[in-house]
């Protein structure tokens, strides 16, 4: 049974993503599509739109078979981390191939980038960061010193989001040493951060634009997941940009000393971050007041989905480096189940799908006196934290347990 891996976030699931699905099947040759998704905060540090478990019920409803959650340590971090996590689940799961899409299309030309940039990367991050102490932005410093290092073709390449996410998948496997085959499809219709939409195929970010402006998006959508889409929509059972910025507020005016220790707040942002709370009256506002030349936007953004979860840096970068030591399984459908059972024996990582067991499977795999145990508690408290954190950013809470991962069952698909 051929499986094909997807690395995804689904924010929301449109007709940009029914095409990668398609496309992933029919060039992995592959029965069955796995997808690691993260959970209720994203690799460029935003709020999810819908909850992870409705997400996932959109993903099997559009014909994925099977989806893992990606552990909010790797979920909300760098294309680097992002991407070591995701490939490490796959791997995990005995994924036969990874297919992802980008602006090139063309393995050959990602794969020949991908081993210059690590035949050439203490270069690249000296001489990025001497082009920074001369006040040059961070994406314009390092498109610099690859242009020069590795010539202008690498530097196109690292010009546009997903190639460069493609390029930390390929880094990933090869650093992991994964037998997974790499495979990519062209990006169609709007780019990743394109707002205007054309046709019917609009990025994640241009759909999320248009429903805050009251604009129609049903084109957009697969007519699979229309159904739960717009009724999340009408229960208000979606993020309210607003609730993130009071909490965000409530958390940083406790004073900048109690930011110290917090992932990625280096030594001196605490005061930045401090000063733009004070005045800030939204949440792009507060962004805003914080970045700068040396913190690029997306970077903010995870600093502060980081700190309203608590994120202690010394934490975070124990569990980074160990990797993802459980999947959370969020939803499968009858072919994903076979492919679940079929490979029982073989999957590496404690696979759960429901969290009444938990401590009895980790304490089983590893042993209480392991210290891995430990670091799968950390990671563990990790994802608990976001989504209890997640359940005040709805617009409207529909009641019932915060701690929704052990009152949430995996969804079954028949």
């Amino acid at each position: 049974m051929k499986s094909v891996g997807l690395i995804t976030e689904y924010n929301p699931f449109h007709n940009g993503h029914l095409h990668h699905l398609a496309e992933s099947r029919r060039q992995a040759e592959a029965e069955v599509a796995v997808a690691v998704m993260s959970g209720h905060f994203l690799q460029r540090g935003e709020p999810a739109l819908f909850d992870k478990w409705l997400r996932t019920e959109m993903a099997l409803a559009a014909g994925v078979d099977l989806v893992v959650e990606l552990p909010f340590p790797f979920a909300c971090n760098s294309a680097q981390h992002f991407a070591r996590g995701a490939v490490q689940a796959l791997d995990a799961l005995g994924v036969d191939a990874l297919c992802f899409g980008s602006e090139s299309g063309d393995l050959a030309a990602l794969q020949r980038t991908t081993e210059l940039l690590r035949a050439d990367a203490a270069a690249i991050a000296d001489g990025t960061a001497g082009l920074l102490r001369q006040g040059l932005t961070y994406p314009a410093a390092r498109a610099r010193v690859v242009r020069d290092l590795a010539g202008e073709a690498a530097a196109r390449i690292l010009a546009t989001p997903n190639n460069i996410l493609g390029l930390a998948y390929l880094r990933a496997l090869a650093e992991t040493g994964s037998a997974i085959q790499p495979l990519t499809i062209p990006r169609i219709g709007a780019g990743y951060h394109d707002t205007e939409n054309r046709g019917d195929i609009a990025s994640a970010t241009g759909i999320r634009r248009q429903l805050a402006g009251g604009e129609p998006v049903l084109r957009f959508l697969p007519e699979a997941v229309q159904l739960p889409f717009f009724r999340a929509l009408n229960r208000n059972a979606h993020l309210d940009e607003g609730h993130f910025h009071r909490l965000l507020l409530a958390r940083i005016l406790r004073g900048p000393k109690s930011l110290l220790g917090l992932y990625l707040v280096e030594e001196g942002v605490e005061n930045r971050i401090f000063e733009a709370a004070l005045s800030s009256r939204s949440y792009p506002e507060l962004v805003d007041g914080i970045k700068s030349r040396h913190f690029t936007r997306t970077r903010v953004q995870r600093i502060l989905a980081h700190l309203l979860n608590e994120s202690q840096a010394g934490a975070m970068a124990e569990v980074l480096a160990a990797g993802p030591l459980y999947l959370h399984l969020l939803g499968s459908s009858a072919l994903g189940r076979r492919f679940l059972a079929a490979r029982r024996q073989s999957i590496s990582l404690p696979l759960i799908g429901n969290y009444s067991r938990l401590y009895a499977q980790l304490k089983r795999c590893y042993g209480v006196d392991n210290p891995i145990y430990r670091l799968a508690m950390a990671q563990l408290e990790g994802e608990l934290r976001a989504t209890r954190n997640y359940s005040l950013l709805m617009k409207e809470w529909p009641g019932g347990e915060r701690n929704r991962d052990f009152a949430e069952r995996a969804r079954w698909e028949k």
